[in-house]
């Protein structure tokens, strides 16, 4: 089967908007009435929240602490923490939050309306935090290249610079990627972390991270109640564009032993609710080398 415009679409890093009824199991409220848990329960109603749960901004060129003082410092729930601290655990340890880079080689495949409508080998390189390099397809593959809010495309037709939108959602999905999310966004200044309780996923039991982080998303992290491997990443963005909300969610499945790290090999992913792309690892490989000039578009 031909990879086609849909997949491409979706490699770009995620295509069209469906609107569909968002996963997982509903649970039970329990509401503490403390400040941190007040913040959740406001932001997660969709109300404004009051001014002690905003991060504050940080200072311009030229102005005191007097004038704009530093943003608060995280607040984050022990029992959180303890969930935080198994889930890198779990995850590897020092070795998982040591990773410089994962690649890994496999399938992806693209999915509308439930159905696949493309798929393609691929090999996919990302250096932590923000740089990627990714190839699909298999005589002439098509190459993508990101190195922050920069990003290109090369293929048998020369190179092209991504439009705004492809690179938005990509540094979008890698800022809330599983490695990112539990190296860097958790410890971020302003960060507001609560225990969320219990719940399912794919009938799995499961326990859950509330956060909000410093730019004041709303995600949840679940873990497994077992093993306290991640199983699935939800959060909620308005589009800068639409001001519409998209609900983006990972789902994490057959994690396997790579360099002392428990690796995902299969990622599902889903945009409000609809499930739009799979990705089938069949090797990873942490902290290879690569030439200088590999993430910089040239071939």
């Amino acid at each position: 089967m031909a990879f086609g415009r849909a997949a491409k679409a979706m490699l770009g890093q995620f295509a069209g908007r469906q609107k569909r009824p968002r996963l997982g199991v509903s649970r039970p409220l329990s509401v503490r009435l403390l400040p941190a848990a007040f913040c959740l329960l406001l932001s997660a109603y969709g109300l404004p929240l009051a001014a002690f749960c905003l991060p504050r901004p940080t200072l311009a060129s030229g102005q005191s602490a007097s004038q704009n003082p530093p943003a608060p410092p995280s607040r984050t729930d022990p029992k959180a923490q303890e969930l935080l601290d198994q889930a890198v655990q779990a995850l590897g340890g020092p070795a998982f939050v040591a990773a410089k880079s994962l690649t890994a080689r496999g399938r992806v495949f693209a999915i509308a309306d439930g159905a696949t409508t493309g798929f393609a080998p691929f090999e996919s390189t990302v250096e932590y935090p923000e740089r990627r390099r990714f190839s699909y397809g298999k005589d002439k593959p098509v190459i993508l290249v990101n190195d922050g809010e920069r990003g290109w495309q090369l293929d048998r037709y020369g190179m092209i610079r991504q439009p705004p939108e492809q690179i938005r959602r990509w540094r979008l999905a890698n800022r809330y990627s599983l490695e990112n999310l539990l190296r860097r966004v958790i410890h971020e200044p302003g960060v507001l972390i609560q225990d969320g309780g219990a719940d399912f996923v794919d009938d799995l039991a499961v326990r859950v991270v509330d956060l909000i982080d410093a730019r004041r998303i709303r995600l949840k992290l679940y873990l497994h109640k077992v093993t306290f491997l991640p199983v699935r990443i939800s959060y909620r963005i308005q589009n800068p564009e639409t001001r519409e909300w998209e609900e983006y969610a990972e789902v994490y499945g057959d994690y396997q032993n790579v360099q002392g790290i428990k690796t995902p090999m299969h990622i599902t992913r889903f945009l409000n609710g609809e499930r739009f792309s799979e990705v089938f690892r069949r090797a990873a490989e942490y902290n290879a080398d690569y030439p200088s000039n590999y993430f910089t578009p040239v071939r």
